[in-house]
């Protein structure tokens, strides 16, 4: 049975939704929420199989809620079922963790049918939004991966090459242990690289820092 958690601010949307998924045989709505920080509590409280997750929520939007929940709990299946393909609506989403991304004019048995798929580890995706993420790609290695990195993650870098532990980070810019982990986790996924040594090295060999 897929255990469901449904996120959506309209009511009858989730009526309607939970009634489709409740009726099919191997599917169960377990938890509906009508923001995204209800999202985020019962997600990291019923640890879902899949989240269903609208994208313009109150208090939290649907890239917030997906952010805060999978830097809990990473391995989180979330699929977005939303009305906008707005870039803005797009990256941040799939940047924050979501697995697939459909629109809400997608019938009834196809956004059923990506539930199973995403359960089973086969991402879904508007073909509006791969083509999107394509061109992304493609934008980004036109230019330095260095470039991708916000200011703060760019002096937790120089940091890191200065052979500063994460606790060091921490006290230094007088943050959370737990930030300083999520920003080195960026910066190694930005930087496309596997651990800090190579963070360092990528450094050096592009002159963030001075040898």
């Amino acid at each position: 049975m897929i255990k469901i958690l449904l996120a959506d601010d309209h009511e009858m949307v989730r009526i309607g939704v939970s009634a489709y998924l409740q009726a099919q045989p191997d599917m169960e709505v377990i938890a509906e929420a009508a923001n995204g920080e209800e999202a985020v509590q019962l997600a990291l409280k019923h640890r879902p199989d899949i989240i269903l997750m609208d994208m313009v929520m109150p208090i939290l939007s649907g890239a917030e809620a997906t952010k805060a929940i999978v830097n809990e709990w990473p391995d989180a299946k979330i699929m977005i079922v939303t009305s906008f393909l707005d870039d803005d609506k797009v990256y941040p989403a799939l940047e924050a963790g979501a697995i697939s991304y459909l629109l809400k004019t997608t019938n009834a048995k196809q956004i059923a049918d990506a539930i199973r798929s995403t359960f089973n580890g086969t991402p879904i995706l508007e073909p509006e939004v791969t083509s999107k993420m394509m061109a992304r790609m493609r934008q980004r290695h036109d230019r330095p991966l260095h470039e991708e990195l916000t200011e703060r993650e760019h002096e937790v870098l120089l940091l890191i090459a200065q052979g500063k532990t994460n606790q060091d980070i921490a006290d230094e810019l007088f943050i959370a242990l737990k930030t300083v982990k999520t920003h080195v986790s960026n910066i190694l996924s930005k930087l496309e690289v596997q651990d800090r040594t190579q963070a360092v090295v990528y450094a050096f060999n592009h002159h963030l820092v001075e040898a």
